[in-house]
């Protein structure tokens, strides 16, 4: 039998190179023959092409995505910008301050740690003096270091410059002049109604002590009767020995609180009813240093937080808004949250139409205005107080 032959009937025909293979998945054309294998490119195939596509896809939806979240998230950093609702309230003669201004002042404020104090080359004899003083405060110049070198306490220089200075010292800058007394005490300005038994006691001293200064230029044999003396309205009379006192401003829960007319004409007006507060406290600002004085009391009450010009603010706990809008007491824009319990937070020197009105209700770390240059101020910062029936206490010891 004969055997058949495997081998093709037209080897020419068929070729020497073998046979071609066609792929129907891959539509890739491979020879058989290892010897004359040709490959096509790898980016050229359309699996490959497929697969990138899919991995660019996903890598723009992924940026898209990021990118609206963060526009949610910054779009939630936006300044409140609410209408305040202040109320008509007459002002306390012992208490009252002037409009402040920052004509003139210097722009920013400069961190404590940074400051350079510029030598005194003429040397200030502090004995003897009998005479008023005016010194021109020069770069690096604190209420601290000028009260050191006139051997004054500090409190003095602040309580005698009280009405260009208010309660804070913030707006201490280069070419301003502060009245330097020769003895420690306060100055006053007299009041159409004042009596001296009523001002001595609001300082703490005697009537005698007043009537006897012999910078007061008073006359006890034409004073008249003490409880209304004939002393012209706008006076100013310097208290040796006085003190200021730390002036409580804390509105009961569920009061009356129109009639708290010390800090201004931003108070409340009605019976308020609110968010009570945690009982702990957290920043309420971004930044956590200093732009300016800390806590030091009674000169300073709070503490001085550095920033710029719309940063946030937040309510350091939950509570009411009990006062929104401008202070004659030297914060300029000020906003004070109650907390219940006595305790009240202070926001001074807060942007233009950006305060949150009076009667908001607030949570822990909300947004309630932005940060400003307002009042007795020399840059943008924000005072911030802690207050627990009604006197300031050291906000560091709080603060989480």
């Amino acid at each position: 039998m004969t055997e058949k032959s495997n081998s093709p009937k037209n080897p020419e025909k068929q070729g020497i190179k073998g046979e071609i293979i066609v792929s129907e998945t891959e539509n890739d054309m491979v020879s058989t023959d290892p010897g004359d294998q040709q490959i096509v490119p790898f980016f050229k195939r359309p699996s490959v092409l497929r697969g990138s596509l899919l991995i660019v896809s996903a890598i723009v939806l992924a940026l898209a995505v990021w990118g609206v979240g963060a526009l949610i998230v910054n779009g939630t950093q936006a300044a409140a910008v609410p209408t305040s609702t202040p109320t008509t309230i007459v002002q306390t003669p012992l208490d009252a301050t002037p409009v402040f201004t920052t004509d003139n002042e210097e722009e920013g404020l400069v961190r404590l740690p940074e400051v350079i104090i510029t030598p005194v080359t003429t040397e200030i004899i502090v004995e003897d003096r009998t005479e008023f003083e005016y010194y021109t405060v020069v770069e690096g110049d604190t209420i601290f270091d000028i009260a050191e070198r006139f051997g004054l306490m500090a409190e003095t220089i602040l309580w005698t410059n009280w009405y260009t200075l208010g309660e804070m010292p913030d707006a201490i800058y280069p070419g301003n002049i502060v009245t330097i007394p020769p003895d420690d005490g306060a100055m006053y300005m007299w009041y159409e109604g004042d009596g001296l038994n009523g001002v001595s006691s609001y300082f703490s001293v005697s009537p005698e002590a007043i009537v006897n200064y012999p910078l007061n230029n008073l006359d006890p044999d034409t004073l008249g009767d003490w409880s209304l003396p004939n002393i012209t309205p706008g006076t100013m009379l310097f208290v040796p020995g006085g003190t200021r006192p730390n002036t409580s401003w804390i509105p009961a829960r569920g009061e009356e609180i129109s009639g708290n007319s010390y800090l201004g004409p931003g108070a409340c007006s009605g019976i308020l009813y609110g968010n009570i507060g945690t009982g702990t406290f957290t920043w309420p600002t971004t930044a956590t240093w200093l732009s300016g004085y800390d806590y030091t009391p009674p000169v300073h009450n709070g503490l001085d937080f550095d920033g710029d010009f719309g940063s946030p603010i937040y309510a350091a706990d939950s509570g009411v808004i009990i006062y929104s809008g401008w202070s004659d007491r030297g914060y300029g824009n000020l906003i004070v949250i109650d907390h219940d319990g006595g305790w009240q937070t202070y926001y001074g020197h807060l942007l233009d139409n950006t305060l949150l009105p009076c009667g908001s209700n607030v949570l822990k770390g909300e947004l309630i205005a932005s940060m400003g240059s307002t009042g007795n101020s020399t840059g943008p910062h924000l005072h911030f107080e802690l207050r627990s029936g009604g006197q300031p206490v050291n906000p560091w010891q709080y603060l989480q």
